[in-house]
C-alpha cells in the first residue's frame, strides 16, 4: 500500500516555515507542496518566482536565515553594477540568486515548463518533498490602489505595501489551468491531509483558490482540509495581512480568515494566544504554538495539524 501523502498550499515565508516543519516531520517523499506563483514576474529580463524560490532554498537548506528569502551567504555586485549603469534596482537581485533565474529564464524561452524546470531544480538539491507551482500558465497578481493598479512586486517591494488596496485581481487565472498534480491529489484516497499554510490569504492562498476547479476538488476532497491562521493576536505574524483585511473592511480576525475560505473548510487552527477567540469559526477549532521561531515549534506545529486531521477523519 502506498503511504499517506500531505498537501501543502503554501505561498510566502510563512507558509515554507510550515512546509519545513512537515519536511522535518514526515517522510519528505509523501509531501507535496503547490506553491503560489502570483508573486512572479520577468525583471530585467529575468523570470522571478520568489516564493517558489524561497520553498526551495529553504527545503535545500541555501536560504538565508536572517532575511527568510534568498540565499544565504549572498553578495549583490551584479544590482550594484545595474544601478551605477542608471538600471532599476528596487527589486535586488544576489549574485548567488541570479543563477536559478538565469537558469529559469533559459528553460522556458527554450520550451519547457515552469514545473519541468522546478523539478529538475528540485532534484539537483536532493529535495525530497514534491514542490510544483500552482500551475504553468501565467497568473499574475495584481493590486488596485488608490495610487492605481500595480502589480504584486510593484506594490509589495517598490512600494513597501503603502498604498492603501482596494481590489486585488488575479489576471490570468480564470483561463489557466490547475497543477494537474494538485487537482489529482486532491480527489485521492491517498491523501492523509489539505494543510492551508499560514500564509497572506489574500495575496498567497487565493491566486491557487482563483484557479478553475481548485475550490469545487477541495469541496470534495475526501481528506480533511485544515488552514492555520495567519492573524495572532489581532494582528499579521509578518507582511500586510492585517493591513489589507482593514483596507477591505474586514475585520482583522482568525475568525474572518476562516470565514473567508469558505464551506470546504474542515478544521481551523488558532494560536494559543487566540484561544479564547474561537467564537465565531463554523468547523472545529486546535488551538497550537503557531509563531515558528524555531524549528522545534515547526515540527510541533506538523505534528499537531497531522493529529488534528486523523481526528477529524474523512469529511
Amino acid at each position: 500500500m502506498r503511504p499517506a501523502e500531505i498537501v501543502v498550499l503554501s505561498g510566502g515565508i510563512g507558509g515554507v516555515k510550515l512546509v519545513q516543519g512537515f519536511a522535518e516531520t514526515v517522510d519528505p517523499g509523501t509531501l507535496w507542496v503547490f506553491v503560489n506563483t502570483g508573486d512572479d514576474f520577468d525583471h530585467l529580463g529575468l523570470r522571478v518566482c520568489p516564493d517558489l524560490d524561497t520553498t526551495l532554498y529553504t527545503l535545500s537548506g541555501l536560504a538565508d536565515p536572517e532575511r527568510g528569502w534568498g540565499r544565504r551567504d549572498e553578495t549583490w555586485q551584479f544590482i550594484e553594477a545595474v544601478k551605477g549603469l542608471g538600471g532599476p534596482d528596487w527589486f535586488r537581485l544576489g549574485d548567488r540568486d541570479l543563477a536559478l533565474n538565469v537558469l529559469r529564464s533559459d528553460a522556458l524561452r527554450s520550451g519547457r515548463s515552469l514545473s519541468e524546470f522546478i523539478d529538475a531544480i528540485r532534484r539537483r538539491l536532493a529535495i525530497d518533498a514534491r514542490v510544483l507551482p500552482m500551475s504553468d500558465d501565467d497568473v499574475r497578481t495584481r493590486v488596485d490602489t488608490q495610487e492605481g493598479r500595480l502589480s504584486f512586486q510593484e506594490y509589495f517591494v517598490g512600494r513597501q505595501c503603502r498604498p492603501v488596496v482596494e481590489r486585488i485581481v488575479f489576471a490570468g487565472a480564470a483561463s489557466a489551468r490547475p497543477q494537474p498534480e494538485l487537482l489529482e491529489k486532491l480527489a485521492s484516497p491517498q491523501t492523509r491531509a489539505v494543510i492551508i499554510a499560514p500564509s497572506n490569504p489574500y495575496l498567497s492562498i487565493d491566486p491557487i483558490l482563483a484557479l478553475p476547479g481548485v475550490p469545487a476538488a477541495l469541496r470534495g476532497c475526501p481528506a480533511p482540509v485544515l488552514a492555520v491562521s495567519p492573524i495572532v493576536g489581532g494582528d499579521s505574524v509578518k507582511g500586510p495581512t492585517a493591513k489589507i483585511m482593514r483596507e477591505l473592511s474586514i475585520p482583522v480576525s482568525a475568525a474572518a480568515v476562516a470565514a473567508h475560505y469558505g464551506d470546504w473548510l474542515d478544521g481551523f487552527v488558532l494560536d494559543r494566544r487566540d484561544a479564547d477567540r474561537s467564537e465565531g469559526i463554523d468547523v472545529p477549532v486546535r488551538v497550537c504554538d503557531t509563531l515558528m521561531h524555531t524549528l522545534d515549534v515547526k515540527r510541533q506545529l506538523a505534528r499537531e495539524l497531522l493529529a488534528f486531521a486523523d481526528e477529524l477523519g474523512r469529511p
